[in-house]
């Protein structure tokens, strides 16, 4: 799928307008744009401009280009919270702003300041009748995903979180970590409680049998790869792991980025589902390694993260180029670790713990190498950058407070009256 997918958007790189020529009538080149009908947003958490630096030249080369940044529109959000006790906002702040076009509180879940809640572009979507789902790395009910699709005051509380997906929001498809949130304690589901590489993972929902409830409110479940590939269409339910999945720690300290189904697939698998609905679709995308990873200041992880986020981009696009009526919208929530792209200098500061260098790194293509410098195993205020294609990507360009998307979003998802 990935090869396949680069073809197609190396071609639409050449040729941006499906079926078009340099050589197209006048009257063919000024036809009426599509109108936008899907949302595809995807979000490498945690990911900055350095990161997206980094990873360029690891996967692509001194002169290449990611798929992420070959999208035609590119510009930068802001990320500072409201919250009186913050400057640097989490997870849940960033993603509710994008969700609500509300700014809050660090810890919130698509509720105001008052822990009032908020309307979120996951639901609106689905009172506009399109389909809706999500696919992360990370736990399905984590931070971001959730601001789309829930609101509770604390960000903690996941399997409320679940409980509110099933009941209330209600998306299509649901892919991702977390099994342990929707289940009760002592009921071990898939993944078994207290497992070797990680003793504290287990179940410990308080809302009931949540998968079970999903089959019963027509889920289909399914714990890996196979059943994923077979599973047919209509509501889906996939959990492939008790947290996210992978082990966050620092390198050689029982670190493992190995998903029981990559991002990717996953992706794939999501696209090929919502694709059904006839009045289009929202689907949210995110890689979490990429913070996770960067919060141990882990610089080959990144990489490899920031690799699988690249592969499900690639997906993505060539979604997009086939789908003109597709947004496709990718960006990150906020920067993490104060990342730096150096040169290999042994006379510059080594430093200790979070201010360690990492490296060298490989680029793609050539014999040299390059390190990465970390300031922090915090999130950073640094702008974040965004690349769009699609109808609407135009209004990217330019600087906006991460609000302004959804202010965009909101034009394709949010009913019409």
């Amino acid at each position: 799928m990935a090869a396949a997918s680069a073809a197609v958007v190396a071609t639409m790189v050449l040729n941006p307008t499906p079926g078009a020529s340099a050589s197209a009538p006048q009257s063919t080149a000024k036809a009426k744009a599509p109108t936008a009908k899907n949302v595809i947003f995807i979000n490498g958490d945690g990911m900055g401009a350095a990161a997206r630096e980094a990873a360029r030249l690891h996967l692509a080369g001194l002169q290449g280009q990611l798929t992420m940044d070959r999208l035609p529109v590119s510009g930068q959000l802001t990320t500072t919270p409201d919250d009186p006790k913050a400057v640097v906002t989490d997870s849940a702040a960033a993603a509710t702003a994008w969700a609500t076009g509300e700014k809050t509180y660090n810890g919130a879940i698509s509720v105001d300041t008052d822990g009032n809640p908020l309307p979120t572009l996951g639901a609106q979507a689905k009172a506009a009748g399109k389909a809706t789902g999500l696919v992360t790395t990370a736990q399905v009910t984590d931070a971001s995903p959730a601001a789309f699709f829930a609101n509770t005051a604390d960000r903690g509380k996941q399997d409320e979180i679940a409980r509110q997906y099933l009941e209330v929001s209600k998306p299509d498809v649901i892919l991702g970590g977390g099994e342990d949130w929707w289940l009760p304690a002592g009921t071990a589901g898939a993944f078994p409680d207290k497992p070797a590489e990680d003793t504290s993972e287990g179940s410990r929902g308080t809302k009931g049998n949540l998968i079970a409830q999903a089959k019963r409110s027509g889920y289909t479940y399914v714990t890996g790869a196979k059943e994923l590939s077979k599973a047919p269409q209509g509501k889906l339910l996939g959990l492939f792991s008790n947290e996210e999945m992978f082990q966050q720690r620092p390198e050689g300290q029982g670190d493992v980025y190995d998903p029981a189904v990559d991002l990717a697939t996953m992706t794939s698998k999501a696209l090929n589902t919502l694709d059904k609905n006839k009045k289009g679709f929202f689907l949210m995308v995110e890689e979490e390694g990429v913070d996770e990873f960067a919060h141990s200041n882990n610089g080959t992880r990144v990489l490899q993260s920031m690799q699988q986020l690249e592969k499900a981009v690639a997906v993505a696009r060539a979604y997009q180029a086939t789908h003109p009526d597709t947004l496709l919208v990718i960006t990150g929530d906020h920067e993490t670790g104060g990342l730096a792209v150096e040169e290999n200098d042994t006379a510059d500061e080594s430093g200790t713990g979070v201010s360690v260098e990492d490296g060298p790194f490989t680029i793609h293509g050539s014999d040299r190498t390059f390190t990465i410098d970390w300031t922090t195993s915090g999130h950073t205020s640094v702008d974040v950058p965004v690349t769009a294609a699609g109808p609407l990507a135009s209004r990217f360009t330019g600087k906006h407070a991460n609000t302004y998307v959804h202010d965009v979003l909101s034009q394709v998802l949010a009913p019409r009256h």
